[in-house]
């Protein structure tokens, strides 16, 4: 993958204020594309079989009463003696899903000829590549870009040997990494709903959603490190804002 800038970019304008929960653990579905890039339902991904142990739903519970209390940022801090990889493992997941959810929404007005490039803005272009079955990174659409994005994250959440799903077994040593390049990416979604589909969401009434959906994303992956700042400069006045409040 490669970025180019060009000379200039767009100026978002958004309300952050607004409140809207985005947790994916209140979707019964995940929105996933086939190669035709026609919307398939299928039940969201799921969580490791022992997280957070006797507890539960405890990642939802404090998700969802840190919205209502107005205290997000205290929603992505690590729970008192809970294990890291296992909280990078469900906020990951849950981000994959909630990804999938909104920019389903999007699907008819984000096409190869309505986005011919994956981009954000006139200065940023992202291009695929998986290291594996695409090495040169490729000019695609956005819609292609998300279908290939979807595809390399499913593959990944699905690997027991990156996320295992039975109690007991370890993450591997450097799952941080696969945390960082999928977190890296599902940015990049972001970036070009901001960007080429904003006033749609705005008409959709979404925008709520996604306001608060970016906001949770954003204190994760800062209170994590998990972004390089430079790969959030797409978004940088609207990351700024938030981290502000």
């Amino acid at each position: 993958m490669s970025r180019r800038q060009l000379s200039s970019s767009a100026t978002l304008s958004v309300d952050m204020s607004l409140p809207a929960s985005c947790s994916s653990s209140n979707m019964m579905y995940q929105l996933s594309y086939s190669k035709n890039q026609k919307a398939t339902i299928r039940p969201k991904k799921k969580k490791r079989a022992n997280s957070f142990g006797s507890k539960g739903s405890q990642h939802e519970k404090v998700f969802i009463d840190n919205i209502g209390s107005g205290t997000l940022r205290e929603s992505v801090r690590l729970p008192p003696g809970e294990d890291i990889n296992e909280w990078l493992a469900i906020n990951t997941i849950d981000f994959y899903n909630q990804i999938c959810f909104l920019y389903a929404t999007l699907e008819e007005f984000c096409t190869s000829k309505t986005c011919p490039l994956m981009n954000a803005g006139s200065r940023y272009e992202y291009r695929w590549a998986d290291g594996i079955t695409i090495k040169k990174p490729l000019v695609v659409s956005a819609p292609k870009y998300v279908e290939y994005l979807m595809d390399w994250i499913d593959t990944q959440i699905d690997d027991q040997t990156i996320f295992p799903q039975k109690p007991g077994v370890p993450f591997p040593p450097n799952f941080e990494d696969f945390v960082k390049r999928i977190l890296k990416r599902l940015f990049r979604v972001y970036a070009h709903m901001y960007h080429s589909h904003f006033q749609k969401i705005v008409k959709l009434e979404e925008e709520a959603h996604l306001n608060t959906c970016f906001k949770h994303f954003v204190y994760f992956v800062s209170e994590y490190q998990l972004i390089e700042k430079a790969e959030l400069d797409a978004l940088k006045d609207l990351v700024e804002t938030i981290m502000k409040q």
